[in-house]
């Protein structure tokens, strides 16, 4: 018995003392670090609008009227990691472009991809610049307002690529929704 007890004494300490460290101390640090370095991010980012919070700049919202700009298709209940060569995937494609055909049905534009597939957290906030330019025509004309109105508004709330080079650049669908719903008529 006293020879197991040199064994598992070792071991039991051990479990305790990296549980402690690695269930509290660290989670603790870095909680901390983020709230002060990165206190935006790490209070989740959220965007205030004449109504209070309305939402994330991290998370995307859905939108579906056509004065607004529309971001990313949803995840429709259904995985968001689907082959892209799945039949699956292309039903939902081929749904999602009926969609759009029936929102605008006067833009014969090819429709930018990432409007038709879901990306894989199903919650992506931006949307190409391609993407947001699909839709200027159709917001300029539902809200009345010139086509260079809606342009400067995306391009006000457009990320373009970390050090020049890394990554694409980006629009924030809700920032463009605010700015548009902000406008004064």
């Amino acid at each position: 018995m006293k020879k197991l007890m040199q064994i598992w004494k070792p071991a039991v300490i051990s479990f305790i003392i990296l549980t402690f460290v690695c269930g509290v101390v660290y989670p603790g640090v870095v909680t901390i670090i983020s709230a002060v370095a990165f206190q935006d991010k790490a209070n989740g980012s959220i965007i205030e609008g004449k109504q209070g919070k309305v939402g994330s700049k991290e998370i995307g919202q859905t939108f579906t009227k056509p004065e607004y700009l529309i971001g990313r298709a949803t995840s429709d209940g259904a995985a968001t990691n689907l082959n892209p060569t799945s039949e699956e995937q292309k039903q939902l494609v081929e749904k999602r472009i009926a969609w759009w055909h029936m929102l605008d049905p006067t833009n014969n534009r090819a429709i930018p991809m990432d409007l038709v597939t879901a990306s894989a957290s199903g919650v992506d906030p931006d949307i190409s610049k391609e993407a947001a330019a699909y839709q200027v025509d159709r917001i300029s004309k539902v809200r009345g307002i010139s086509t260079k109105v809606v342009k400067d508004i995306i391009a006000e709330n457009t990320s373009e690529r970390l050090l020049g080079f890394w990554g694409e650049p980006t629009v924030n669908v809700l920032q463009v929704n605010l700015a548009l719903d902000n406008l004064k008529m």
